[in-house]
């Protein structure tokens, strides 16, 4: 259960409407899921994360489909639940498919066995990985 209460639309001031309305329309969705109806409740911040939201995630060099799993292993790694559905539905969406998810979950498990390794023996970076690019 949210420990804020959810703003829906029918409710929502004009401002969080305006930001309603450019999700459902850049996602092309006709509802507003509840983290955007969460964060509603102090609408500086629906609007803060929202751009930067629609920013990060729009075309670029990554295809979407990367994008979206990138954010799904951050998610995994970070233990957000509702992060996790959420990104693995629109990874899906995207084009993910069983076998990408599956290798996604075990290069996500295998990064972060390695570097809670890497931090524990506190392993000094190779001088060879310190080139610059």
């Amino acid at each position: 259960m949210a420990t804020v209460r959810l703003i829906e639309y029918g409710e929502a001031s004009p401002e969080v409407r305006a930001v309603y309305d450019d999700i459902k329309a850049t996602r092309k969705v006709d509802w507003i899921n509840n983290f955007w109806k969460a964060l509603a409740n102090h609408p500086p911040t629906l609007k803060r994360t929202w751009e930067s939201v629609k920013e990060v995630m729009a075309p670029g060099a990554l295809d979407p489909v990367v994008k979206e799993m990138i954010y799904l292993a951050v998610s995994v790694t970070n233990g957000c639940e509702y992060c996790i559905r959420s990104h693995t539905a629109a990874a899906r969406k995207v084009g993910m498919s069983d076998a990408m998810l599956g290798e996604l979950m075990a290069v996500v498990g295998m990064a972060n066995e390695t570097n809670r390794l890497a931090n524990g023996y506190q392993v000094e970076v190779d001088p060879q990985f310190m080139t610059k690019t």
